[in-house]
């Protein structure tokens, strides 16, 4: 191959790379970047905590909206609510479950 032949194919290659950023800035401009909210005042009410996969096919996914947390298992069959938190969210219901007294004797009964 001769030196031009590498000089037009770099060319080529520059055009591209030059191409592809463009068309990305207008699409952002635009508003079509994915999952973006416009305008910076704006908070973001939903969130994904937290995601573990359990095997290949099932997810556990901890999702954030407003107060409430949601605890939802994502599959092949279907998704599938686990558990819906009010406005704690998690760790203030496991706080209070430890907190809670685990003694169920009544009250004056002999402890041996």
């Amino acid at each position: 191959m001769d030196l031009d032949q590498y000089i037009k194919f770099l060319m080529a290659l520059v055009f591209v790379v030059a191409l592809i950023m463009v068309v990305a800035w207008v699409m952002r401009r635009v508003g079509m970047a994915g999952g973006t909210v416009r305008g910076r005042a704006r908070q973001r009410r939903l969130s994904v905590v937290e995601a573990l996969p359990i095997d290949a096919k099932r997810r556990l996914i901890l999702v954030r909206r407003d107060d409430r947390e949601h605890l939802i298992l994502l599959g092949a069959n279907g998704d599938l609510l686990v558990d819906s938190t009010p406005a704690g969210g998690f760790d203030s219901a496991l706080a209070g479950a430890e907190a809670a007294p685990t003694d169920t004797r009544p009250a004056g009964s002999d402890p041996r």
